[in-house]
């Protein structure tokens, strides 16, 4: 979840080891402080001196949300967008709520209705809104606002297409360590969008997106072993490929454990192939009970 404490972030971190701190947090919302609230719904969801219990995580964030609090608002948009327990998907309500955060200037909710813009969830579908919002994000710094607006320039959704701008703000995203800005500033420097084609600067950005990726199905640290083994960009190289092949099956990624196996399939590494191969088996198995 999104950081919703604010000024409340020193108290609720105090409040983790100190009842007292945490009751006094407790009056503050119950005498209708929305800052307090949101804090305390936090406190709730995290289990940060009480026990975990989204539900009530959830009341008192709704709360704060009433009483104008824009974090809080946002974190209730998300809960209607993902149906959350105790709540009933509804991409209209979704997209209510981020809209009260995103007009105060929160940056996490000006991304998740130019989301909603794009997509025609819940709202009208409107690229150009989309841009807007994504704007307003990006130039407050927010790094995934800054690579959906990139995306809307390299597609030319909204706005006219334009490599050049797409660069720049995937590379404004990328050197705040978000990873697929980072993969896509590789694309870029290697097929010379936006930017004279560079395949040193290339590989280097595919390696960083691969360093940053914690994506569950760590498919950049894939993609960096696909590029290892087939030399493109790179120079080819069996042990790297099958160095980040193994980091992406260590992860469960299904290509990466095949293409492993694959790799590791002579006699030397019959072993390894064998392990790898049992892993896809296992997960086959799995789809089909």
């Amino acid at each position: 979840m999104r950081p919703v404490c604010g000024k409340y972030d020193a108290v609720i971190l105090a409040a983790k080891d100190d009842p007292a701190v945490l009751q006094q947090l407790r009056s503050a919302a119950e005498e209708g402080n929305g800052d307090a609230q949101a804090a305390l719904g936090t406190a709730y969801e995290f289990g940060l001196g009480v026990a975990k219990d989204h539900v009530l995580a959830m009341q008192w964030f709704r709360k704060a949300a009433e009483q104008g609090n824009a974090s809080a608002q946002d974190v209730i948009g998300l809960a209607y967008y993902n149906g959350e327990p105790g709540m009933v998907q509804d991409y209209a309500e979704a997209a209510r709520w981020h809209r009260k955060a995103a007009e105060q200037g929160d940056a996490f909710a000006q991304v998740h209705l130019g989301f909603l813009c794009s997509a025609g969830l819940g709202i009208q579908k409107d690229d150009a809104q989309a841009v807007q919002w994504y704007r307003k994000a990006a130039e407050q710094g927010h790094s995934a606002g800054q690579f959906n607006l990139a995306a809307m320039y390299f597609q030319g959704l909204g706005v006219p297409q334009d490599y050049s701008e797409a660069f720049l703000w995937y590379r404004k995203s990328a050197e705040q360590g978000y990873a697929s800005a980072s993969f896509h500033l590789g694309w870029m420097y290697s097929n010379g969008f936006g930017v004279p084609k560079n395949n040193t600067e290339a590989a280097e950005w595919f390696r960083k997106a691969a360093e940053q990726d914690v994506n569950e199905d760590a498919n950049l640290q894939f993609r960096l072993g696909w590029l290892y083994e087939t030399g493109w960009v790179v120079s080819k190289d069996d042990a790297q490929a099958a160095q980040w092949y193994r980091k992406a099956a260590d992860l469960g990624n299904t290509q990466a454990q095949n293409k492993l196996a694959a790799l590791l399939g002579t006699p030397r590494d019959h072993t390894q192939a064998t392990h790898w191969y049992a892993k896809l088996l296992s997960k086959a198995m799995h789809w089909l009970n």
